[in-house]
């Protein structure tokens, strides 16, 4: 998303600079005075006309400079603006109306220099709240998010009116951990936007992130209350209700995410975690069954359905649903966790962990493999508190850290 349309220094910028410049003096032999005239009757090619021969008998005047970068904006010719506008900095670093002609083009066109600019002009005056806006914007694109969220919230009320800077500053406090505060900035913009369903499920999503679960589901409510929900929104309920403890209708709720979108292979693997969770591992699989009779080639689906197998003890299966998974997405590591698998069902944990830490040392952070260490570690019979149990653990753990929607793990 681009800057363009946001936060232009006030709406009467021109008028205000202007308005400076009549402190000078507007007789009619007065070049500034003239200049001016023509500028506030927007006559801006007469502004040229006469600001040109100014600047060649006083070319050091930092505000004839300024006076022909706004006639120039005025114009639609913002090279030459930025051009003149850089001209006065030169002259006088610190002169406000270029800085401020100066940082509103560059903004514009997404310049970093922008930056230089508007930071100069805030030590001027620290209190801008135009200038911490558009800076927020700015370190937002540039990746900087505390920058970005510090400036949000020096701009007051400016940035809250705008609907773009609202989600970049909630997008930034939610990669900042920082939840409470970013539910309270996506409310702000729910609330500008009632009828709006994506700014609804947003805020309902940042609940959720926020562990507010209850209050998810109070925000959705609206939309699950339509007459034909998406997708999305039920399978958003069906997590908010989970969390909430109340299984049946994250149930009911995910199965209805399916007879409305029955290719999305997510909403499937959703309900496989559901079933891990709730050790409804049969019920998983015939959902999963579902799933790849429309979409036979996800390899996601097999990988679910073969966990879920391990769980019942179904090697066989297990395996050749890996398999299957690993000639789909070759990439992947699922060929190691078949070979781990059939160690497993060979009674043999010893060759099965050997073959599992031999990929793992060479793809560390696969959280197929780390699953599949803890579950053959389990299966050799470790004791709580022994070396090997807490190695299961601690590779469980980092399965979860890596894909934490793996369940088994």
């Amino acid at each position: 998303m681009g800057t363009r349309s946001r936060f232009g220094f006030r709406t009467g910028l021109l008028f205000s600079l202007l308005l400076s410049f009549s402190l000078f003096g507007q007789t009619s032999g007065d070049p500034i005075g003239a200049v001016t005239g023509a500028l506030r009757a927007k006559e801006f090619a007469k502004a040229l006309q006469l600001v040109q021969p100014a600047l060649q008998r006083a070319p050091t005047s930092a505000q004839l400079w300024t006076l022909q970068g706004l006639a120039y904006s005025g114009e639609g010719h913002k090279k030459e603006a930025l051009g003149s506008f850089r001209a006065a900095l030169r002259l006088s670093p610190d002169y406000l109306p270029a800085l401020e002609g100066a940082a509103q083009i560059e903004y514009d066109e997404g310049s970093a220099v922008a930056v230089q600019h508007l930071a100069r002009i805030l030590r001027l005056r620290p209190s801008d709240a135009t200038s911490h806006a558009m800076l927020a914007v700015l370190d937002y694109k540039l990746g900087d998010c505390t920058g970005a969220v510090q400036h949000f919230q020096q701009s007051g009320s400016l940035a809250s009116s705008q609907p773009a800077a609202l989600q970049e500053h909630g997008a930034c406090l939610v990669k900042l951990r920082q939840f409470d505060k970013a539910v309270a900035v996506f409310r702000i913009l729910m609330e500008q936007n009632p009828a709006e369903a994506h700014a609804r499920y947003q805020l309902a999503a940042v609940q959720l992130i926020a562990e507010r679960p209850k209050d998810t589901i109070d925000t959705l409510t609206p939309l699950l209350q339509s007459n034909h929900p998406e997708s999305r929104i039920l399978q958003l309920a069906s997590s908010a209700y989970e969390a909430a403890g109340d299984t049946p209708n994250a149930v009911r709720t995910l199965r209805q995410a399916i007879v409305t979108d029955p290719r999305n292979v997510d909403l499937y693997l959703d309900f496989a975690n559901l079933s891990m969770d709730h050790q409804s591992f049969d019920v998983g699989v015939d959902v999963i069954n579902s799933g790849l009779k429309l979409q036979p080639e996800a390899a996601a689906l097999y990988v679910a359905r073969g966990i879920l197998d391990v769980q019942l003890a179904k090697f066989d299966e297990a395996e050749a649903d890996f398999e299957k998974a690993n000639v789909l997405d070759p990439a992947g590591s699922l060929g190691s966790v078949a070979q781990g698998l059939e160690a497993v069902q060979s009674n043999d944990p010893d060759r099965a962990l050997t073959t599992v830490r031999a990929k793992l040392a060479k793809e560390p952070d696969d959280p197929y493999l780390l699953y599949l260490q803890a579950e053959v570690l389990t299966q050799k019979g470790v004791d709580p508190g022994s070396p090997g149990f807490a190695a299961a653990l601690r590779s469980a753990k980092r399965a979860v850290t890596l894909q934490p929607s793996l369940s088994a793990a």
